[in-house]
């Protein structure tokens, strides 16, 4: 980051130079449990950015073999030749089928986070939070500063004391003789 002073031009102050950093959001996953594993490893752990991907955008497919997004991956097949098949039918010049294309794909960039994040959720990951930082290496670093601070300070809780006495039942829903829930009447109350 740059830091210096400015020179001052035709009378303006000197300012200092300095641009805020640009914070992404990352969500942070944790993989499910394996059968023989006793308890699951951090390394294993996987940060989603939310964002444009400009790797999706460019090279769709790879992308989405390379992060083993198999339903995706299908879909898109599927939509590139329904898109395909339509602009034939419609006689659609190459040029309006090249936009139509580019604005898929560009799609793909714009919502390559979420189909990750979406994947991830359908394989059972765990999602453990969110972190907010201009990168993923300071993402990791802060996750895990809080993570381990949280380790250390949870303890097991007590059991929360029951709330009702002993010999009584605990009721829910509306009061006896009330009609009126809120501002909305029960179902066959009076109006």
């Amino acid at each position: 980051m740059d830091t210096r002073v400015k020179p001052a031009y035709h009378g303006q102050a000197a300012t200092c130079s300095q641009e805020p950093e640009r914070m992404r959001t990352y969500t942070v996953f944790e993989p499910p449990l394996k059968r023989r594993a006793a308890r699951r490893g951090p390394e294993r752990f996987v940060f989603v950015r939310d964002g444009f991907y400009w790797s999706a955008f460019l090279f769709s497919g790879l992308w989405m073999l390379l992060h083993r997004l198999w339903l995706v991956l299908i879909a898109y097949v599927v939509l590139a030749l329904a898109f395909g098949f339509a602009a034939e039918r419609l006689q659609l010049s190459p040029g309006a089928g090249a936009v139509v294309g580019l604005l898929f794909v560009f799609l793909i960039g714009l919502e390559a986070g979420t189909l990750r994040r979406w994947t991830l959720r359908r394989n059972r990951w765990r999602e453990l939070g969110t972190v907010v930082a201009p990168d993923l290496e300071a993402a990791e670093r802060r996750f895990f500063e809080a993570w381990d601070a949280e380790r250390v300070v949870t303890r097991p809780m007590a059991a929360a004391p029951t709330p009702a006495v002993a010999g009584t039942a605990i009721r829910r829903g509306p009061q006896p003789g009330n009609d009126i829930v809120g501002l909305f009447p029960e179902p066959g109350g009076a109006r």
